[in-house]
């Protein structure tokens, strides 16, 4: 390991980064090198812009991906390297707004019935009640339910933050 690929690891590590966070910006940036054929140490604002249009042109990868990959290089440039022009040379693509798509009552009802495990429907139900993520629904406890108030105690969840949620 690369003593600078030490240092970006540690400088997650230190910001407290989900491991999640930490694999993908160390694949990003590795794949970023690659590209190149050297360290991206040496790069500056060009060689970045060349790479987001391969990303867009080539790749075909959605804005989506490509804000995933600019924010590993921000970091990289910005925290690691401390690069002073980071920030404002790696742009953000503006990210599409897209509706969700809202079942009707019918749809969900059709939904759950299908579901034959009692226990896999009642997770279900509630991550659905709740608007909650896979892994926040893993983690709920009995205790975290309060039914005065009908709200459920997500504990870490996303960004390791603590929240309630109101059952619908």
């Amino acid at each position: 390991m690369t003593p600078l690929r030490q240092r970006m690891l540690e400088d997650m590590g230190i910001r407290n980064f989900a491991k999640n966070t930490q694999s993908s910006y160390l694949t990003q940036v590795c794949a970023f090198a690659k590209h190149f054929g050297q360290s991206p140490d040496e790069f500056g604002p060009d060689e970045i812009r060349s790479w987001q249009l391969h990303l867009l042109n080539v790749k075909k990868l959605t804005p989506q991906s490509i804000s995933m990959v600019a924010s590993a290089l921000r970091f990289r440039y910005k925290v690691t390297l401390k690069r002073e022009w980071a920030v404002e040379e790696i742009p953000l693509p503006k990210q599409p707004f897209k509706l969700p798509v809202i079942l009707s009552r019918e749809e969900v009802t059709h939904f759950f019935e299908c579901i034959g495990s009692l226990k896999q429907r009642t997770i279900l139900m509630a991550a659905y009640a709740g608007g909650l993520r896979i892994s926040e629904v893993t983690r709920l406890k009995i205790s975290g339910i309060d039914s005065q108030r009908i709200t459920l105690f997500v504990e870490l969840g996303k960004g390791q933050k603590d929240r309630y949620v109101m059952l619908s």
